[in-house]
């Protein structure tokens, strides 16, 4: 197993990499970027200072440089005006438009992403798990139909409606703080334990909002995958043996029916943070979405390009934990191959 996970990291390494050339590509598509449409600004305002360290980034920054050089220095495999210094060597460049660190822009935003979008996906599994398994075993209940109900309605309502239903009621119905993810007068305290109690307390309604979809989609699949596996003769001669019902459904059946969710969690936590751009800007939650939405659209090419090299390090990391789930959860699955 040691060898399989080192051969896996050592092609994701190789994956991230491709992936940092086509990021660097695509967010130098559109022509010109913020910095020379900046100048260009300047130039016709007469602005002489601004247009002085316009200029001095865009050297320093080796932003006049051919773009594959460019790229080698962002990343850190060729020397720019300070040496060898881009995101090998922990240096993830500068935004233009918000005139700081990439690294400080985005410090906080990534824990709060990384850490809402977990809870999400926990809650996702901890509602959407034993509701669909009772609504399969309990097929054609009353149960049951109230999990389709929740089901119909979680995949019909768009997370950004319910973000601004509970944005505006929200407070009023479950008592709960409703914006953001941090009091106001927390947000600039260091991290103690009422201020993570804080965070906590204004993570529920996104939380909910967040994963309703999920849970809904993931209630409909489980049901309809246990009800399949209920149904073939691997259960009914666990049931003639004298197995109990609930170790006949868990044991084996509910197993089975649980690959497909298991393999999801690769693209389940990436897919949430870039989905869950709009529940950010209507709840005003600070998030890594908004900043990438508006890195884009301002071709802030550190800033954005950072950020999705980032999704994608999530998704190889989440395909890799999904894959060892997978094996650890169905006994048919093995790293070494079949003639092992």
């Amino acid at each position: 197993m040691l060898e399989y996970v080192l051969r896996r990291l050592w092609h994701m390494v190789w994956t991230l990499l491709l992936v940092s050339v086509l990021i660097f590509w695509v967010v130098n598509l559109p022509p010109g970027d913020y910095l020379s449409n900046q100048i260009a600004q300047l130039r016709a305002s007469g602005e002489a200072s601004s247009i002085a360290k316009a200029e001095f980034l865009m050297r320093q920054y080796g932003l006049d440089q051919p773009l594959w050089k460019q790229y080698l220095i962002w990343m850190g495999f060729w020397p720019g005006p300070n040496g060898f210094s881009g995101i090998l060597q922990g240096d993830l460049g500068w935004s233009f438009e918000l005139d700081a660190p990439v690294a400080d822009i985005v410090g906080e935003a990534l824990w709060m992403t990384i850490s809402l979008n977990l809870f999400a996906i926990l809650f996702v599994y901890l509602v959407a798990l034993p509701l669909g398994t009772v609504a399969a075993v309990k097929a054609n209940s009353a149960i049951d139909y109230i999990a389709t109900f929740i089901g119909y309605i979680g995949l019909a309502t768009p997370n950004f409606l319910l973000a601004l239903i509970l944005y505006h009621k929200g407070a009023h119905w479950l008592g709960l703080p409703v914006g953001g993810l941090v009091s106001k007068e927390l947000a600039n305290e260091p991290l103690t334990f009422e201020k993570i109690r804080d965070i906590a307390t204004h993570m529920i309604v996104p939380i909910i909002v967040i994963g309703t979809s999920g849970m809904a989609a993931m209630v409909r699949r489980l049901r309809a995958n246990l009800l399949d596996e209920l149904a073939k003769p691997y259960v009914v001669t666990a049931y003639a043996k004298g197995l109990r019902p609930a170790a006949a459904i868990v044991k084996y059946p509910l197993r089975m029916a649980l690959n497909p969710f298991v393999a999801d969690i690769g693209n389940m936590l990436p897919s949430l943070v870039s989905g869950s751009v709009l529940v950010s800007l209507v709840m005003g939650l600070q998030t890594i979405g908004p900043i990438l939405l508006g890195a884009l659209r301002s071709q802030d090419y550190f800033l954005s390009g950072f950020i999705l090299l980032f999704i994608s390090a999530l998704t190889l990391v989440g395909m890799l934990i999904s894959d060892l789930l997978l094996a650890a959860l169905d006994p048919r699955i093995r790293f070494s191959g079949r003639n092992a």
